[in-house]
Formats: C-alpha cells, structure tokens, sequence
C-alpha cells in the first residue's frame, strides 16, 4: 500500500493552528485551542466511518435513520505525554472510543526511543486505532509507537498529528508505508535540535507549562 499524507486544509484548523504557533499564546489558551483542533482533524479522519439504518420515531413519524455501526468502536491511543491534548478533544466528539496510552522517550546520550509505559483494550485487535500525538518531528517517536500497535495486531491504523516535518514523514513511512497520516500542516524542515520550523515550539511543554 502506497503511503497517504492527508494535510487538513479546513479555515478554522488553520486559523487555530496560527493562534497556536504565536509566541505569545498562553498555556490555557494554547490547551483550549488543541482541544479545539484536534476535534476539527477527528471530524476529518471519521468522516469514512460506516454507518448502519436503525428505525426511529420521531415527534412526527417513524423513519430509518443512520446510526454509526455498533462494530466499529474506535480505540485513540495517545503518545504520553502531549498526546493527551488531542485525545482529550477526540472524546469530546467520540465520547465513545476507547483510550490507550503508551509512554515513550528518547534517550539523550544514545537517542534511541525507550518505551516506559503501554497499556491498550484487550479487544484492540477487533478494533479501528487512531493514534494521537501533537508533532512527527524525526519520526523516530511515531515509528515506535506503531511497531508497538502492530505487535497486538488492530484491524487498522491511522496517525493523527497537529504539525509534521517532510523529513519525519518520509522517515515514518520508510517504516510504515500502510499507515496514513493527518495533520494540519507539514512544515519546512528540522533544526539542529531536531525542532520542527517554524513550527511552535515544544508541545508538551506549552500544553501543560513546562519548560
């Protein structure tokens, strides 16, 4: 299967993701607006969800009506710790899905990823996973995260990310060409530091006010 990049073009991701690369924005603000985006980019990644006819009443009269296919729960999985700001908006549209988290870092002397937490629904392999962080910066992160995911083998698997680097895209599918990607934006390339530009910074540390 060939690789899919699916940029979200939609006015208001744009628009806020402006606001959320301005310096200037605030720690609340900065989590408000990622809960805000990343409801715009489920919107876009669902919008292929099967749905069944299920008979209603109305005040009016009895007709079908669709109604997402009972079968088809989502799993989001989040990449700790960032990930948690579009998981949280995901919920808000998907109250339903089901939540896994995996806990990864990379080590500073050899800069190998080290995972130190993972915990999925048991019943992930009957599952659709949506798996969340906020930026595929050299990709070494996402790379991990999904060859986590296919050792439980999920029906299915899609990247959901804020911001990405052309580097790390090529990078992630060099390793996992079946998995598409979406993001709001792919930005021009990476610093020394392997930071994002122009990007927005560190997510996580403006998501929760760390430094």
């Amino acid at each position: 299967m060939s690789a899919e990049v699916h940029i979200i073009r939609h006015p208001l991701v744009q628009h806020k993701l402006t606001l959320m690369r301005r310096a200037e924005t605030s720690t609340a603000k900065f989590r408000a607006l990622l809960k805000e985006i990343s409801m715009l980019l489920a919107y876009e990644v669902t919008r292929d969800l099967p749905v069944k006819r299920e008979k209603i009443r109305t005040p009016l009269a009895i007709m079908e009506a669709p109604v997402l296919a009972p079968n088809k729960k989502l799993v989001v999985v989040s990449i700790m710790r960032a990930g948690q700001g579009i998981l949280d908006g995901i919920l808000e549209l998907i109250p339903s899905a089901r939540v896994g988290h995996i806990g990864l870092y990379r080590d500073p002397r050899t800069l190998a990823v080290i995972e130190y937490y993972c915990k999925v629904p048991h019943d992930i392999v009957d599952r659709d996973v949506l798996v969340v962080d906020p930026m595929i910066a050299t990709g070494s992160t996402a790379i991990a995260a999904v060859n986590r995911l296919k050792q439980v083998g999920p029906r299915s698997i899609r990247f959901v990310c804020l911001l990405a680097a052309s580097e790390g895209i090529q990078q992630f599918h060099s390793q996992h060409a079946d998995v598409p990607l979406y993001t709001a934006a792919v930005d021009e390339y990476l610093d020394d530091n392997g930071y994002i530009v122009p990007g927005l910074g560190d997510a996580g540390d403006r998501l929760f006010g760390t430094s």
